[in-house]
């Protein structure tokens, strides 16, 4: 028994080839019998179809390659023949992007720009747009100094992000005077996306009460706001100022005033605040009172300014017991670089009313704007004074028993002064002991209740007359008699005005220069 051919299995194919046959010659082999296999019946039937098939396929392919030996795969080369199309390999379409920016960095170098934190961030293949993106930020005002500081910047291109962003804050009402500053503060606005970063922050902040119309200061007050996350530091610090007693409807114009707040965590900044002002007697109402007229206070860095400036009242002779008035009266002080006007004012009043550092500590708590008052005010009043025919030391006792006539209009005083003497005909000591005489109004509270106790006939003392309420001075006309008490009382602020439940409406309207001494 014998095969005059042999077959071998390639790749799951059989292939019976002639071992003598020159290559790529197609032959089709007959098989003697089925019986030289063993294999009878069906199965050979079987076998005879599938070895009919896999020649086809062997004779079709080889028939290919003998009609066309030069045909390769494409992108190929075989025998120095050349494909249908080439592309260039990975290697070279890498090293031709590296050259690319090689040139982009080469040109940002050469006006000015350091481009090392841009490795790695996707940058436009030529010099032309790169260019096309640094002169676009020179039209919005920013500065080779301020594209520096986040170079990042150069990853926007102008098209799909820069100008879609400006048009939308252009939409809201933001100025474009402002885009400059804007852009120093928030760069990054421009990666921002409208859809989905910026639009569900304007909608939030419209959702705390802020009006539409002031919606565009907020964002030039504080444009990083934009960059917040809906539910974390904003929705935590609201909850937070609502918590300790600031009233719901005033959240709107407490953040329309004093944005920053909505950036300021609970936990490191607001709660350790608010327990250091109420440590300091001031309860917590009142703080909360404090915040929505002036919500600025929350920034004054509690370790950096608030605690060294208590420090220096304590120093300059302010009793302990008297930093709740001091503060509630003039939040701001604990906010400025206090202890040089400290020392200033101190030396002023020194040399104008030869004061004490005790009488200069009873002055600042029962006026502490007194450290912001000018040299020329305090000295021009501080001569009024002396031209009325007041002594040196009664000067003095004036002042420190009521240093706001150092802040008074002079030419209201001078009326004031001319309408005592005139027509109320009281010696000057009058005066000494109760010099807060100058500040009620002349023709609102003073003419109209000394006529009333002069028809009268009654004899009293100017606080007495001058010291209370409409309300209560129509309750004193009644009296048979004068309390003592009431004769000198000298008026003084009152913690309990600042928790007292309020009617009125919100007084917590945007004014475009409000509080911006000290925001």
């Amino acid at each position: 028994m014998s095969i005059r051919s042999y077959f071998g299995i390639r790749k799951s194919s059989f292939l019976l080839v002639h071992p003598e046959l020159p290559a790529f010659t197609c032959w089709r082999p007959q098989l003697e019998s089925l019986s030289t296999f063993g294999i009878t019946g069906n199965r050979g039937c079987a076998i005879r179809l599938i070895a009919r098939s896999r020649y086809s396929v062997a004779d079709r392919n080889v028939d290919a390659s003998v009609r066309n030996p030069s045909t390769v795969h494409l992108g190929r080369k075989q025998g120095g023949s050349s494909s249908l199309y080439s592309r260039p390999s990975i290697l070279e379409m890498k090293n031709e992007r590296m050259a690319n920016r090689a040139k982009v960095y080469d040109f940002l170098q050469g006006i000015g720009i350091v481009p090392d934190e841009l490795d790695g961030l996707e940058l436009p293949v030529t010099v032309e747009v790169m260019r096309e993106r640094v002169d676009f930020l020179h039209n919005l005002g920013l500065t080779i100094e301020d594209i520096n500081n986040y170079p990042l910047v150069l990853g926007c291109s102008v098209k799909k992000n820069m100008i879609p962003v400006l048009d939308y804050l252009g939409k809201l009402g933001v100025r474009k005077s402002t885009f400059t500053e804007f852009l120093i503060r928030y760069p990054q606005v421009l990666h921002s996306s409208v859809v989905v970063d910026l639009a569900p922050v304007v909608k939030y902040l419209q959702g705390l009460d802020i009006k539409p119309n002031d919606i565009p200061r907020v964002l030039e007050r504080y444009p990083e706001v934009l960059g917040f996350k809906l539910e974390g530091t904003m929705s935590t610090s609201v909850a937070y100022l609502v918590g300790i007693g600031v009233a719901r409807r005033e959240i709107g114009g407490v953040l329309t005033r004093y944005p920053d707040i909505l950036g300021m965590r609970v936990g490191r900044v607001i709660k350790p605040f608010v327990e250091y002002l109420e440590s300091l007697g001031i309860p917590r109402l009142a703080v909360a009172r404090l915040i929505e007229k002036k919500p600025y206070i929350l920034g004054f860095g509690l370790e950096e300014r608030v605690k060294p400036n208590v420090e220096s009242l304590l120093e300059f002779s302010v009793r302990k017991e008297a930093l709740p008035v001091v503060v509630a009266q003039y939040p701001e002080i604990i906010g400025i670089d206090l202890k040089p006007k400290l020392l200033g004012q101190q030396s002023l009043l020194n040399s104008a009313i030869d004061s004490s550092s005790k009488d200069f500590g009873s002055i600042v708590e029962k006026m502490p704007q007194v450290v912001n008052a000018s040299n020329s005010a305090v000295t021009r009043h501080v001569d009024f004074l002396k031209s009325c025919g007041f002594s040196l030391q009664q000067v003095r006792q004036i002042v420190v028993e009521c240093p706001q006539v150092l802040a008074l209009n002079l030419d209201i005083m001078k009326l004031s002064f001319d309408y005592f003497q005139r027509e109320m005909q009281r010696p000057l000591d009058d005066l000494v002991v109760f010099p807060a005489f100058f500040t009620y109004g002349l023709e609102s509270t003073i003419k109209p209740r000394h006529k009333m106790i002069a028809r009268k006939g009654l004899q009293c003392s100017l606080s007495w007359l001058l010291n209370c309420s409409d309300e209560k001075f129509k309750e004193r006309m009644n009296y048979d008699t004068i309390d003592l008490e009431e004769m000198y009382a000298m008026p003084s602020f009152d913690m309990n005005t600042l928790m007292e439940q309020r009617s009125d409406e919100s007084a917590s309207e945007y004014e475009e220069d409000s509080d911006d001494e000290y925001a």
